[in-house]
């Protein structure tokens, strides 16, 4: 899949959210779930939409396309935050994080997990390509 993955409308980003939490999934079952009544057939173009943009992919039991993410949700959701990074800090991570501290918008367990996170990271020896 494309780092850069486009953008989502509502109906996508809602359809998306429900292949991420129930996948793998049929057109019907993504129908159920949905917070507006659609068509199956409406649904299952939104779904073609999102396999086109590179989220979903299919396989297929028996007549039936079965729908999953093409990526996990924290990976795609990562690329969302690298163009973040990208577009409004020069692609400086690091400011992102200090402002997100310097707006409180962490909370002190949050800050916590990050941090072992990130000694983790060390210890493994990660480093950014």
């Amino acid at each position: 899949m494309d780092d850069r993955l486009p953008e989502l409308g509502d109906l996508e980003h809602e359809v998306m959210q429900l292949v991420w939490a129930h996948g793998p999934v049929t057109a019907e079952v993504v129908r159920e779930k949905l917070s507006r009544r659609l068509k199956e057939s409406t649904v299952r173009t939104v779904l073609r939409r999102l396999e086109e943009k590179g989220y979903a992919r299919h396989t297929v039991d028996g007549r039936t396309y079965v729908y999953h993410a093409a990526e996990e949700r924290a990976r795609v959701a990562a690329k969302a935050v690298q163009r973040i990074v990208d577009w409004f800090c020069n692609g400086s991570m690091e400011e992102v994080l200090v402002g997100m501290v310097d707006n409180a918008m962490l909370d002190q367990q949050q800050l916590r997990t990050l941090a072992d996170q990130v000694a983790k990271a060390k210890a493994r020896g990660v480093k950014k390509e």
